[in-house]
């Protein structure tokens, strides 16, 4: 079977990223290995959102063990399948819950990453808003009634649910913008719905509503915006939270509580059917699933919850949980990984291939001396270092690559901050 021809825009993507040290946002099926079974769970998922049910799934892996890449892949399917994607990070200023306004800069940070099949790359918050007012006009025309009318008939759907009358109003305002030519208007909308007005006062203002989106309305506008994009002729909506390990790493126990019990009424929505077309998939360490005292089972309901297939032991798999672990690479997806990497890097062509076969066997045997099997285990520094590697080839064409492959050092990919934190909490049980 001959190999796929690559973009140059995906080549550069892929390579630039990986060689960075985090994902690309394009073009992840190029160098996808393993994992099959998992990446199969969540396609069963998918389908699942598509035909009104919900999911709450944790992906847990080690740190540097793919996690990132495998949450981007699963968005990229989601959106082949016509779903609506938002994706952002956890930080110390983003959070589930909060009251100094981290829970609206996570909201604000989801709706710049907004994504369809479209606008695979983020911000397409207003394209979506756009074709709700496109598709009610072709509606109208119709059945020969004001476009007005139709808008007011859907945006109804929404006025049951918590936060739905303003959510509306402001769908409302947005159509009266597109109707009479006020760009202002359309642009006010849509920073409302981004979670960027900061006080009541500029809202009602701007867009004659009493609310606007803060940390309280987290959820359930995100329940709200499940919704929206179904009206808009999506399929559902993916949210994709990584590093969640920041919750593990909030020093207040208060804190951490308020967050997980926020999770917990994510997951019993999706567990009991109280919300419809909306998915959610949380990327975190062991640590911060399993650690009892910080940790999600350190919270007694999720524990519950959350708790693994007993059964699901002495090599025996249950994927239909809610925590998916990922399972690591193996040598042998490692050695594919490598010539998808010298495939894309040569832009799909064999003949461009700046290394041959028995030196991708030499790379893996140098990594493995150096740090042992932690090289596929954990490969994000691997990976840096054989692109590394490709690129000073690309540029000296006369280079050798037995001569290279000497002087490679490859580190071993460890999460600095955790070592941080474990060593301030045996401090602090010290102290105790």
């Amino acid at each position: 079977m001959t190999a796929p021809r690559i973009r140059p825009r995906d080549r550069d993507a892929i390579v630039q990223s990986l060689r960075a040290g985090v994902v690309p946002r394009i073009g992840q099926q190029h160098i996808q290995v393993g994992r099959a079974n998992e990446v199969g769970a969540l396609i069963q998922d998918l389908d699942r959102l598509a035909d009104g049910g919900a999911t709450s799934r944790f992906v847990i892996g080690e740190y540097g063990s793919g996690k990132t890449f495998f949450l981007q892949l699963i968005r990229s399917i989601a959106l082949e399948k016509r779903l609506v994607t938002v994706h952002a990070d956890l930080a110390p200023d983003r959070r589930l819950h909060a009251t100094g306004g981290q829970a609206r800069s996570l909201y604000a940070e989801l709706m710049r990453n907004t994504a369809t099949r479209a606008k695979p790359e983020g911000g397409a918050l207003g394209a979506v808003v756009e074709r709700f007012v496109t598709q009610a006009l072709t509606t109208a025309r119709e059945r020969a009634v004001s476009p007005e009318t139709i808008i007011r008939e859907h945006l109804a759907e929404l006025s049951e649910l918590v936060g739905g009358y303003d959510f509306a109003e402001v769908i409302a305002a947005y159509w009266r913008g597109h109707d009479t030519g006020n760009e202002q208007l359309k642009v006010d909308a849509v920073r409302w719905l981004r979670g960027e007005f900061a006080t009541r006062t500029d809202a009602r203002a701007a867009l004659g509503v009493r609310t606007i989106i803060d940390d309280a309305g987290f959820y359930d506008h995100l329940k709200l915006l499940s919704r929206f994009v179904l009206l808009a002729g999506y399929s559902g909506l993916l949210v994709c939270l990584d590093e969640m390990v920041n919750l593990y790493k909030l020093t207040s126990s208060q804190a951490r509580s308020a967050n997980y019990e926020q999770i917990l009424r994510i997951v019993n929505d999706s567990l009991q059917g109280s919300a419809a077309h909306l998915g959610f998939l949380f990327g975190g360490t062991p640590e911060f699933l399993m650690d009892t005292r910080r940790g999600l089972y350190s919270y007694e309901a999720l524990q519950s919850r959350l708790a693994e297939n007993t059964f699901a032991a002495g090599g025996l798999v249950d994927f239909s949980g809610p925590v998916l672990r990922l399972t690591n690479l193996t040598q042998e997806d490692f050695y594919v990984l490598l010539t998808k990497l010298r495939h894309v890097f040569a832009t799909g062509e064999q003949s461009a291939y700046l290394l041959p076969d028995e030196a991708l066997t030499a790379f893996m045997t140098h990594c493995s001396e150096r740090i042992g099997d932690t090289y596929f285990r954990t490969p994000r520094n691997t990976i840096k270092e054989f692109l590394n590697l490709l690129s000073v080839l690309e540029h000296n064409p006369l280079a050798d690559w037995r001569s290279l492959l000497g002087t490679v050092q490859i580190a071993e990919d460890t999460d600095l901050e955790a070592e941080a934190l474990g060593a301030d909490d045996e401090l602090a049980d010290f102290r105790l």
